[in-house]
């Protein structure tokens, strides 16, 4: 990127001097980064929407303060281009905001792309860059976000020109994609950075306009938060970028408009797909106008995510866990019990016989009963047809939601005091299944069935929360009843 160097200019707009100060660098400051993603302001220089838009963001940047502004494509959709794109800059250097510009499928039908990064150019507070012209698009370029000391990248922000249209709209589909030069320059990007962290990556985000194929495969029961109420208007073609972000293992999540009637962010193989808020009064759909907040934390592989309207603030998702805030107001906590269990451990009772489900597990031949240090199967003495009983107590460092998951060949059902929390029944070959349950702090009661029918055999306990990465169930946490 180019680096801002550190000055002070006047600029006078409605005969008002406004001091600007630009800082040096992207930087933490006391381990958070927060970043407002602003995308399809849809500005009409002639429009008197355009003051409502101004307002609506005005009152999101006094509230929440952000270090930067992502502007995710389709800014300014109307003629006279030039002036508009000169309002929106002005807007930003009376805010005294840091910002950089992704392009949108509109943008550029405007204003050629390489002018509009001749006028972005000419902002002290333009963080961006147009980008290496040896690849597809504008603006693609990568944000270090530096420690707090200012000594070393701690995160990155990588930019992204989704493009706009394919070359034979009738053969491609509607809309272009990430080209696969622009792919390669992330990975070169990525595996440069992981180079100079030693050999560890670094916690990224990715920001474009037009959402990926892959988007299509969330489903209204996947969705952590937000609303989905229109189809998914994303390229016909994958040319696999979210692919390389699970190769490169630094991206946490892609942040994207587009569709203005959709809001939402959820997980999928453990990265953050998500929508920002429609910003402009002059684009389509009802939603309140706003941004999508990012706060990042300095030093891990860990953001929050919330809308900001004029309205107020709304619900919180969590990665890594993909829980919420929202789970947090909206379930029941089920209390610790009161025991203080000395040993650590888990008890099991071992079963053989042919079960296609956990409910017959007791009607099975009890072979034997034990104590291990934590839930496993490897020492089962039948290859199939078993089953096991596990029960042991589990130590919840913190009052929260926790989500649990078994992956299991074949069924298998996990209880917290009583309660099933996951669900991973029937005969079938190793898959996940998941469950939320909300716990205080202190010791709770774990029961885990689990049967093998035939071919193949696995067992995996798991748990996530708030400040846990999905994990396998910590050995430490077990105690035996008493």
């Amino acid at each position: 990127m180019r680096k801002m160097t550190r000055w002070v200019c006047a600029l006078v707009c409605c005969c008002v001097p406004f001091i600007l100060e630009a800082e040096e660098r992207l930087s933490f400051k006391n381990g958070k980064f927060k970043i407002a993603q602003i995308t399809d302001v849809h500005w009409d220089q002639g429009s008197p929407n355009c003051e409502r838009t101004i307002a609506s963001l005005r009152a999101v940047f006094e509230a929440e303060r952000p270090d930067m502004a992502m502007l995710t494509g389709d800014i300014v959709t109307a003629k006279p281009g030039v002036e508009g794109w000169q309002s929106i800059i002005r807007f930003l250097e009376e805010e005294r905001m840091p910002f950089a510009v992704m392009m949108g499928n509109h943008d550029a039908e405007v204003v050629p792309k390489s002018e509009i990064y001749a006028l972005l150019e000419r902002s002290p507070y333009f963080v961006g860059a147009k980008g290496p012209d040896d690849i597809q698009g504008a603006g693609n370029c990568v944000l270090p976000v530096y420690d707090a000391k200012g000594d070393k990248p701690a995160a990155l922000l990588y930019c992204l020109d989704s493009n706009d249209y394919p070359a034979v709209m009738k053969d491609y589909g509607t809309y272009d994609w990430i080209h696969f030069n622009q792919i390669e320059w992330y990975r070169e990007r990525s595996a440069h950075y992981t180079r100079e962290n030693g050999g560890k990556p670094l916690p990224a985000l990715a920001f474009f306009h037009i959402p990926l194929p892959e988007y299509k495969e969330i489903a209204e029961t996947d969705i952590a938060l937000g609303r989905k109420e229109e189809g998914i208007a994303s390229p016909d073609i994958n040319t696999g970028f979210f692919a390389s972000t699970l190769e490169m293992g630094d991206v946490m999540g892609s942040f994207v408009g587009h569709d203005h009637a959709n809001d939402y962010i959820a997980l999928l193989f453990g990265k953050a797909l998500a929508f920002g808020r429609v910003s402009g009064w002059d684009a389509y759909g009802d939603f309140e106008r706003g941004a999508r907040i990012i706060e990042l934390y300095e030093g891990k592989f860990q953001f929050d995510s919330w809308i900001r309207t004029p309205s107020g603030k709304e619900d919180t998702f969590y990665y890594p866990s993909g829980l919420s805030s929202k789970d947090e107001k909206s379930m029941t906590y089920l209390p610790a019990q009161q025991v203080e269990p000395k040993k650590k451990g888990v008890a099991y009772t071992y079963y053989e016989g042919k079960f296609k489900h956990t409910d017959h597990i007791a009607s099975g031949k009890k072979v034997k009963e034990g104590v291990m240090p934590a839930i496993s199967i490897e020492e089962a003495p039948a290859e199939d047809h078993f089953a096991y009983e596990f029960r042991t107590l589990i130590r919840i460092p913190e009052r929260g939601v926790y989500r649990f998951y078994t992956f299991s060949d074949d069924g298998s059902q996990l209880l917290i005091d009583g309660q099933t929390v996951v669900d991973n029944n029937g005969s079938h070959s190793a898959a996940p299944a998941k469950g939320k349950v909300a716990l205080e702090a202190g010791f709770h009661e774990l029961k885990v069935l689990y049967f093998e029918d035939y071919m193949g055999q696995k067992l995996e306990i798991g748990v996530a929360s708030r400040a846990i990465p999905e994990s396998p169930l910590p050995t430490d946490w077990f105690y035996l009843p008493e």
